[in-house]
């Protein structure tokens, strides 16, 4: 049976936890805002817009998807500026006279998840009675530290995910793990109403062009008034911007070996490498470097020295990530050109690497599982020679 374990983080958006691997997707003082803080503001996407027309994404570990729909959110808010500032008819405009292509490369190991993201609602506006749907006694104490909501998604992105994914997935129709998730009344407050119906029309009507003037009259429903104005929404940019959504599910090793595409952006949101240490090997990080443009950049959550040491070792320029809003660094950031990295490792960073604590992952074929790569880990560091993290750290510190 398919286990689906959602809770609302403490900025009201909804996170996962995976029994499988005991570890969450997202953190839990904010999902939506650790997307941002971590994927979103460090990519200065504002100056990259300005002269890129043609933007690829590949999405590592994918989950509900809050890092491309941002991007998406992101994107489409700055592009409606564009559109202002052009002052353009866009009823006038063809179906081929698109403005710019947008392709999504989508990958993760759960294809449920992918089907679900769409529906994931945007946010909870009662808090105070957030409690879990499973037991877990750690992630209990975390919640209902109620921070205020900052960060946002538009519907129309949802709603543009979903008929993205509608189309090149029918099968989602027959998919009975997918399809209980969605109606089941334990998930309802975590599923947004709105996206549930029109998903429900969808499957009753048959997804195709013969029935959208059946699908207007159900959207002008006075029930439906605000979901019309943001299908509207969905559908202007469908026409005004060639978007490509591509699912692939499965290992994401393979899917990068079979790759052919260049990428101007790569989020590595893979869970710790503690629990899936193949995704943050140095040969991995090797292969995205083969994949990445020249003015690309890869960004990830993880502060550890051994992915970090991983990304220098595979030909990457690497930083971290500055969080003006907290005063902190969080997350790491890596690419081929050296101006594209803000801030820069510290010493103490540079010095950890040099540890037991910088020693990498490797998988030199990109075939071991992870109990393999952990192990092989375990006895490169227990046969090192290196200083060990304890005693850098205190020596650093000014201890003895």
């Amino acid at each position: 049976m398919y286990e689906f374990y959602p809770y609302f983080t403490n900025d009201g958006s909804v996170g996962l936890y995976s029994p499988s691997d005991d570890d969450v997707y997202h953190s839990t003082y904010g999902a939506l805002t650790e997307a941002y803080q971590k994927f979103i503001q460090p990519a200065n996407f504002d100056e990259f817009f300005k002269s890129h027309n043609d933007i690829k994404v590949l999405d590592i570990c994918f989950g509900i998807g809050y890092n491309s729909k941002y991007f998406l959110n992101y994107f489409f808010e700055n592009f409606d500026k564009k559109l202002k500032a052009l002052n353009t008819n866009i009823d006038t405009i063809g179906t081929d006279n698109k403005f710019c292509k947008i392709y999504i490369k989508a990958v993760d190991t759960d294809k449920n998840l992918i089907y679900i993201s769409p529906f994931i609602n945007g946010e909870c506006k009662k808090l105070y009675r957030n409690k879990l749907n499973f037991t877990h006694e750690k992630i209990a104490k975390l919640l209902n530290k109620k921070t205020k909501p900052k960060y946002k998604i538009n519907k129309y992105i949802n709603i543009i995910l979903l008929k993205k994914i509608l189309k090149n997935h029918v099968e989602i129709f027959e998919d009975e793990d997918f399809n209980k998730i969605i109606k089941s009344p334990k998930y309802q407050k975590y599923l947004d109403k709105s996206l549930r119906r029109l998903y429900a029309f969808y499957k009753n009507e048959g997804y195709s062009k013969t029935f959208l003037g059946r699908l207007s009259g159900f959207l002008h429903n006075i029930y439906y008034r605000y979901l019309s104005t943001s299908y509207k929404k969905a559908s202007k940019y469908l026409k005004l911007v060639d978007f490509t959504f591509d699912t692939q599910i499965g290992d994401a090793r393979e899917v990068i070996l079979d790759d052919k595409d260049i990428y101007n952006f790569i989020f590595l949101d893979a869970f710790t490498p503690a629990k899936c240490p193949c995704l943050w090997t140095v040969d991995f990080f090797k292969e995205l470097n083969k994949h990445l443009a020249d003015d690309g950049m890869i960004l990830t959550y993880s502060n550890s020295a051994a992915v970090r040491n991983a990304f220098i070792s595979a030909g990457f320029w690497t930083g971290k990530i500055y969080n003006k809003e907290n005063d902190k660094f969080m997350g790491t950031i890596a690419a081929k050109k050296l101006e594209l990295i803000k801030f820069g490792l510290s010493e103490y960073d540079l010095g950890l690497i040099k540890s037991k604590a910088g020693i990498m992952y490797r998988d030199k074929n990109l075939t071991l599982n992870n109990e393999a790569i952990l192990r092989a880990h375990k006895k490169e560091v227990e046969n090192s020679d290196l200083i060990s993290s304890s005693k850098f750290i205190k020596t650093f510190r000014g201890g003895k």
